[in-house]
């Protein structure tokens, strides 16, 4: 018999993800983990303090899944790649959208994920006030546009046609007439992928940064 990889800290925290993935964060527990594993659950104590260090983990895991924006970058496009890898891992696992914000104790991967978000707008010039409200409002839009993605009620991939169609059915275009215009301009008329909504929103949102760094707002 082939022998059984030593247990790790980072061998446990992959099994976490592991269970996390199937069956949502309320599976993550350290039996569940454990049997991942194929080792009791008190085998894991000897690495991890309980489930509340094994949350801690797995919310520093995912910030290690985040392309970091480097210091020496131009601004808008460090944080347009930063927002879209947040995008892309936040779906892979949408179990981390209700934790990564949640935990007292933020681990290193986590920190220094913030900490390259804010060094590398300061490097551009922001004022920390402006380098933390970008870093806030761009972090706002992309974990609600992940949780506005993962819940439509029709599939993104194979587009909008049938939900507009049982809409439409469903509700007279008198009584609705704007909605009715954008499903026949923007949705019907086009080959519409509400997924093509997130850079445009993120233009809109680093438009205005680009003109708060340029000058004070109009009072």
């Amino acid at each position: 018999m082939p022998r059984r990889p030593a247990l790790s800290h980072d061998r446990i925290v992959d099994a976490a993800v592991q269970v996390a993935d199937r069956g949502g964060l309320a599976q993550v527990s350290m039996r569940n983990v454990g049997k991942e594993l194929g080792v009791e659950a008190m085998s894991l104590y000897h690495h991890l303090a309980g489930k509340d260090a094994l949350l801690d983990a797995l919310a520093n895991w995912i910030f290690t899944t985040i392309e970091l924006p480097e210091p020496g970058r131009p601004w808008r496009q460090a944080m347009t790649d930063r927002a879209t890898s947040a995008r892309t891992a936040l779906a892979r696992h949408p179990w981390a959208l209700g934790l990564i914000e949640s935990r007292r104790s933020p681990g290193p991967a986590l920190l220094r994920h913030h900490d390259s978000v804010l060094g590398c707008l300061r490097h551009n010039g922001f004022p920390m006030t402006l380098a933390a409200h970008t870093f806030s409002v761009i972090d706002a839009y992309v974990y609600g546009f992940v949780l506005t993605e993962l819940n439509l009620p029709f599939d993104t991939d194979a587009g909008v046609g049938e939900f507009v169609d049982e809409i439409q059915d469903q509700h007279s275009p008198e009584a609705y007439p704007h909605l009715t215009e954008l499903i026949t301009e923007q949705v019907r008329n086009q080959d519409y992928s509400y997924g093509d909504e997130f850079t445009y929103g993120l233009d809109l949102i680093l438009d205005s940064v680009a003109s708060r760094l340029r000058g004070p707002a109009p009072t």
